[in-house]
């Protein structure tokens, strides 16, 4: 964040309390007199339909993900038919969501013999313990 004072600019950054996104709040005034700008990551839909699974449930997941890449992530869309929570749901509704992760799974597995989708998974199931331990 840019904060003018007479002339110099000043960069203040403040992050959320969780990996990954940061709180939106656009003209909070500081105590030094400038005002703090936050920014918040905004996912896309796919990344946006991981489901929050109980801890257990999430660690599973990764580990699945770590040697069998995109098996966690199937996993996960059934999870979402058994009642896992989830941003997308109020929106898209509980179908949408579990082929979205269906299609993620699809995704790390056919990219997996690129390395791509064996990272992208790994990443996936740190996402979901993440989510599972907040």
């Amino acid at each position: 964040m840019a904060l003018k004072d007479g002339g110099k600019e000043q960069w203040r950054v403040k992050t959320g309390d969780h990996l990954g996104a940061k709180a939106v709040v656009a003209g909070a005034p500081a105590a030094d007199g400038g005002v703090v700008v936050e920014v918040r990551e905004k996912k896309g839909p796919l990344r946006a339909a991981i489901p929050t699974m109980p801890f257990p449930l999430a660690v599973i997941c990764l580990f699945l993900n770590t040697f069998i890449p995109g098996l966690g992530t199937f996993i996960s869309a059934f999870a979402v038919l058994c009642g896992a929570r989830n941003e997308l749901i109020s929106e898209r509704g509980v179908c949408c969501v579990f082929w979205l992760n269906v299609a993620a799974a699809l995704i790390q597995i056919l990219t997996a013999v690129v390395m791509v989708g064996w990272i992208m998974s790994i990443f996936w199931g740190m996402d979901m313990v993440i989510l599972a331990s907040q």
